[in-house]
């Protein structure tokens, strides 16, 4: 479930980190890279306001947040959630870091809406469903997708507070077309996907939907966690 995406995104003279991974010891590389690419780090995009997504900040502590007018807004209203939630789960897999997570500066962001970097747009899509806020980042230069917790083919749709299922059929329908034209796409939890293995994926987080409360698992993601999860997504239903 821990196996997180972090996408740095480069034009010109700008780059964006997007999301972030969750370790200590995975956050630490991240100056790192960017140094070895020669990306001169302009600030950080969110794709919603999990704390998971959030972490950036450890590594890059005077860096911007820019996320949906959404994700600002549901940061707004809990401003302490994130940092609980990350000293919860530190606590229970026995993670220590540095410092504690402070989000500081957050911008928030029209979406939909586009986001200049170096001389190239970002397109920024609504995606809520999975949660109340969210958005999608499509690169179109570079034919990528960054999803957020969409697409995975390590985790089925799920269904948070907040969320909703028709606004979930709704984010994968705005999806599908972005889909169709990327080079990648880059879900939360997973593996890096091209176009044919996300549209597959696509088409079953759909009929899991449309079928709950009687939907079964995909085939690939019938684990415990995602019964655990299923479980939750009947509730909410």
């Amino acid at each position: 479930m821990w196996q997180t995406s972090c996408t740095i995104v480069r034009s010109g003279a700008e780059a964006f980190v997007i999301d972030s991974p969750v370790y200590p010891d995975e956050l630490e590389v991240l100056p790192a890279v960017l140094e070895q690419a020669q990306f001169p780090l302009s600030g950080l995009l969110v794709t919603h306001a999990d704390w998971d997504h959030l972490l950036g900040r450890l590594t890059f502590p005077r860096a911007a947040v820019g996320c949906a007018e959404t994700t600002a807004a549901c940061l707004a209203a809990e401003p302490g959630a994130a940092a609980r939630a990350l000293r919860d789960f530190d606590a229970e897999h026995y993670v220590r870091r540095p410092s504690p997570l402070s989000l500081g500066q957050v911008q928030a962001l029209p979406v939909p809406g586009k986001l200049d970097v170096g001389g190239q747009e970002l397109e920024l899509h609504p995606a809520d469903g999975h949660t109340a806020d969210g958005m999608a980042v499509w690169v179109p230069w570079a034919r990528v997708l960054v999803c957020g917790d969409y697409l995975s083919p390590v985790e089925i749709p799920m269904l948070s507070e907040g969320g909703s299922r028709a606004a979930y059929l709704a984010t994968l329908a705005r999806l599908e077309s972005l889909v169709e034209q990327a080079a990648a796409v880059v879900p939360g939890h997973g593996d890096v996907l091209d176009a044919a293995r996300a549209l597959a994926i696509l088409r079953e987080d759909r009929a899991y939907l449309e079928a709950l409360p009687e939907a079964k698992l995909p085939l690939a993601r019938r684990d415990a966690v995602q019964q655990k999860i299923h479980a939750q997504n009947v509730e909410r239903v």
